[in-house]
């Protein structure tokens, strides 16, 4: 069991002060176990019981009303509105314009992508990764919120870094096949190829024209005490991301 207290990194962005949104740490203390530390994951092969004990300690340390909307992420690009009944839990995303409904996305390497608008009138958080990207994840996001992209803040979140992120030449073709300048962000090496996630999210949402955008230095990979990386142990938790208005 974990003895650490939960800690969590915030984005360094101009949002307004009643959106809250934040990324756990893994704080490992036994960074080989692939479950130590706080992982929310119920969909891995870490202890129910403990998953269930962090999902807890979540909900009473930021005083939620109601659990945050825990989703079956699938690599998509199916994004969730929570202002209204949800027939399904799959999805790589979810937004609301609701006080205190908390949207919530599980990564191990994937980014996790804050947004809202400039006056804080609704919140999204997306799961992106390679595959996402490739199918639209962002586009459709911005999509669902029926809000304009210049009005718009975003940031993303810890993920896995270019030096670790191996990719073969399948994958750089996906990536680069609606948008052959995303080249620049994918580094030949041999055969194989070294992708820069941020960097492809970063410039995909200057595309669309989403008025600030930054991004976390920091590389899941590179850190085992700090985050989980599927990349480094294969088997391994997950950090929670959540987003939520509290006005």
């Amino acid at each position: 069991m974990n003895n650490t207290a939960l800690r969590w990194m915030q984005p360094d962005w101009p949002a307004p002060a009643h959106v809250h949104a934040l990324t756990t740490e893994r704080s490992a203390s036994r960074p080989d176990d692939p479950y130590d530390g706080f992982n929310f994951a119920d969909y891995v092969k870490d202890a129910p019981a403990k998953v269930a004990t962090h999902r807890e300690t979540l909900h009473t340390t930021f005083g939620f009303l109601d659990s945050p909307t825990w989703l079956s992420q699938q690599h998509g690009n199916t994004v969730l509105g929570l202002d209204h009944r949800c027939e399904t839990r799959v999805a790589d995303g979810s937004f609301t314009n609701r006080d205190r409904t908390v949207c919530a996305v599980l990564s191990a390497d994937c980014a996790p992508v804050f947004l809202c608008d400039r006056a804080g009138t609704f919140v999204a958080l997306l799961h992106v990764g390679w595959r996402g990207l490739a199918v639209g994840v962002l586009e459709a996001g911005i999509a669902a919120v029926s809000s304009s992209a210049q009005e718009m803040v975003c940031w993303v979140g810890p993920a896995i870094s270019q030096k670790y992120f191996e990719v073969g030449d399948d994958v750089r073709c996906q990536l680069i096949e609606n948008n052959p300048a995303d080249e620049s962000h994918i580094a030949p090496s041999g055969e194989r190829y070294f992708a820069d996630l941020p960097g492809l999210i970063l410039a995909r949402l200057r595309r669309i024209g989403v008025a600030y955008v930054g991004a976390s230095t920091e590389c899941t990979y590179a850190k085992a005490d700090r985050w989980f990386s599927y990349r480094r142990q294969g088997v391994c938790g997950r950090m929670a991301s959540l987003i939520w208005i509290d006005r």
